[in-house]
């Protein structure tokens, strides 16, 4: 029983862990040159002034302030390739991919966006930490975006 105990609490402890390591995300491109875009990154919300982007070596920061645009939305796709190569049911079942652009003014007042690929397990705390650090509301691009980042 004790050994139980010890699994569960290191568990626990890994979870916390890596929620203040940030979510997860892809960053996709947008204006600012100092990401690479493909790039595995983390974003970190904790902050109480800026968004932390990190990626490997590379670390940005948005200050919240001066963001004006939150947007979330999502591809759907049918699995063909599988459907085709390993059994028609795979027809039925959808590929989804979540995105989020972050507009926002730089130093010299131009606007600048980023655009991310979220985790699917990220969507939600993402949105909602976003919401809340900002003041702003997120735009969903269509009904569909708008059930999976709502719930």
């Amino acid at each position: 029983m004790p050994v139980l105990w010890l699994i569960l609490l290191q568990t626990a402890f890994a979870a916390l862990a890596n929620a203040a390591d940030g979510a997860p995300v892809k960053f996709v491109g947008g204006t600012v040159s100092a990401l690479a875009e493909g790039a595995n990154c983390r974003i970190t919300m904790t902050d109480d002034v800026f968004l932390t982007v990190r990626c490997r070596r590379t670390e940005y920061q948005v200050c919240y302030e001066t963001v004006n645009l939150l947007e979330y939305g999502q591809t759907v796709n049918r699995r063909l390739a599988l459907a085709l190569v390993i059994s028609p049911l795979f027809l039925l079942s959808k590929s989804r991919r979540h995105f989020l652009t972050v507009g926002f003014t730089d130093a010299q007042m131009r606007q600048q966006a980023l655009v991310f690929q979220l985790d699917k397990k990220a969507v939600r705390t993402v949105l909602v930490a976003l919401e809340a650090r900002t003041g702003l509301k997120i735009t969903y691009q269509d009904d569909e975006a708008r059930k999976a980042g709502k719930g």
